[in-house]
């Protein structure tokens, strides 16, 4: 191997230990991010990873332990289990952005693809490999871009099947458990609101368009554009913050 800097032999020891590569690939992909570490795991995992058949069968054996008896899928009582044996809360945000991994369709299931998929593409096949991924997982949310793909991607997931809007009730758990990351001061200003003045459920456009005033709205709306594109309902928040000068005009 050639000499490396301190800094970068730390890197290539802590790329090792969470992604589980060899040293040459994880060489390989921190040369090709130029030795920055989230954009070397993220290249890692874009790369179809070799499965052998003793692979193949330990994702065989993991996805029989919490699938559902009756049906090929793994159900809400399948993730219980699931959560227990990663040792996390079923409603931990991490559980998101898993489900975001295996692009699952609908909240508390996973399909037999699905599942196989989403550890596939994390480059695990048990539960202990799995829970060492945890904490990058985490570490995803603090990615910008990848936040925004998750936040897309939850209310998908999270909304009854057959719908196009997302249940008000869902939807504020939702935001309360994403915006805990982003830290956004008007989250719990918003939930009040919608409880109090909309009572309806969400719209995809809505979903999204409150990310964007989060992210590009300063909390004390100085930079807030009333003629801007905003829907309906945000300028009418906007209107519900000043009356109850919770910001000041």
């Amino acid at each position: 191997m050639h000499k490396l800097s301190r800094s970068n032999r730390d890197k290539l020891q802590q790329f090792v230990a969470i992604t589980g590569a060899s040293d040459k690939n994880a060489l390989q992909a921190l040369k090709a991010s130029d030795w920055q570490l989230e954009a070397a795991f993220d290249v890692f995992y874009s790369q179809p990873q070799p499965r052998s058949n003793g692979d193949m069968r330990r994702l065989e054996e993991l996805y029989n332990r919490y699938k559902d008896p009756y049906s090929d899928m793994i159900l809400a009582e399948g993730i219980s289990v699931l959560c227990s044996d990663l040792q996390v809360e079923p409603q931990d945000i991490v559980t998101l952005v898993l489900s975001w991994h295996m692009n699952a369709a609908t909240a508390c299931e996973f399909s037999k693809e699905e599942f196989f998929g989403g550890l596939q593409a994390l480059g695990v096949d048990s539960i202990g490999k799995l829970q060492e991924k945890l904490s990058f997982m985490r570490s995803e949310l603090k990615d910008e871009q990848k936040f925004h793909e998750i936040y897309n991607f939850a209310f998908g997931w999270a909304k009854e099947k057959g719908q196009k809007s997302l249940a008000l009730d869902t939807a504020i758990g939702m935001w309360q458990l994403l915006f805990a990351e982003r830290e956004w001061p008007l989250v719990n200003h918003w939930c009040d609101f919608l409880q109090d003045h909309h009572n309806k459920a969400i719209s995809k456009d809505t979903w999204a368009q409150l990310l964007e005033f989060a992210r590009t709205v300063d909390p004390a709306l100085s930079n807030y554009d009333a003629e801007g594109a905003w829907p309906y309902l945000i300028d009418e928040f906007v209107e519900y913050l000043y009356d109850k000068s919770v910001v000041e005009k």
